[in-house]
């Protein structure tokens, strides 16, 4: 169950607040209430904002912005989802392309700093790419691409960004150690996931 909360205006009394209970409870796949004057606390199994939203100006009432928080536990068991899929995309590209200098073209002449820049690169691109198969599954290719490019892209920058730096400071960077690889992991999902959760709270938007 998610939980959101509503300012609500037009509530002056008890009687208000009992009617609004009543008005919500009718709705299919609302669950616990806790509703005041000015404010309504609701737990519902996915419905959208605008459902939401009806049921209590149909009861007569005025609705403001829902109240953002960051203790939704269903909110951070998703974004924790959309951030590893996330994670999966870039370290494919990343961790491919560190991998293929340290281990193939150990004599190509590239700086430590070039192999870095192309692995940030490649992990943004191999990302991308697989967003866009598993979103276009749901809404086509052209919609899934635009949809990986424009709501996952900060998501991925700031992923790519603090597992590359964390692998500067552990190795000097481009390097692939055991003990390195999965403190690079933990931080690059850590650091994006409060983003995500903020995105899918405050607008319902995830990337998958």
């Amino acid at each position: 169950m998610e939980t959101v909360t509503y300012e609500v205006g037009g509530m002056s009394c008890q009687g208000c607040v009992s009617n609004l209970t009543g008005a919500l409870q009718q709705v299919p796949g609302i669950g616990e209430l806790e509703v005041e004057v000015g404010k309504a606390v609701i737990q519902h199994d996915g419905l959208s904002d605008d459902v939401l939203k009806a049921a209590i100006t149909g009861a007569g009432f005025s609705i403001g912005e829902p109240e953002f928080n960051w203790g939704d536990g269903s909110v951070w068991k998703q974004s924790a989802h959309n951030t590893k899929w996330c994670l999966v995309g870039c370290s494919i590209g990343d961790f491919g392309t560190i991998a293929a200098f340290q281990f193939v073209f150990t004599d190509s002449g590239w700086s430590t700093m070039s192999i870095m820049i192309l692995a940030i690169i490649n992990g943004l691109l191999t990302s991308i790419a697989l967003e866009t198969a598993i979103l276009s599954k749901q809404m086509g290719l052209f919609e899934g691409f635009k949809v990986a490019i424009g709501m996952s892209f900060i998501s991925m920058i700031a992923m790519e960004s603090a597992m590359n730096i964390t692998d500067y400071l552990m190795t000097g960077g481009a390097m692939l150690t055991w003990w390195a690889l999965p403190i690079m992991l933990i931080v690059g999902f850590i650091t994006p996931w409060p983003y995500n959760y903020w995105r899918l709270k405050k607008y319902g938007v995830s990337c998958h």
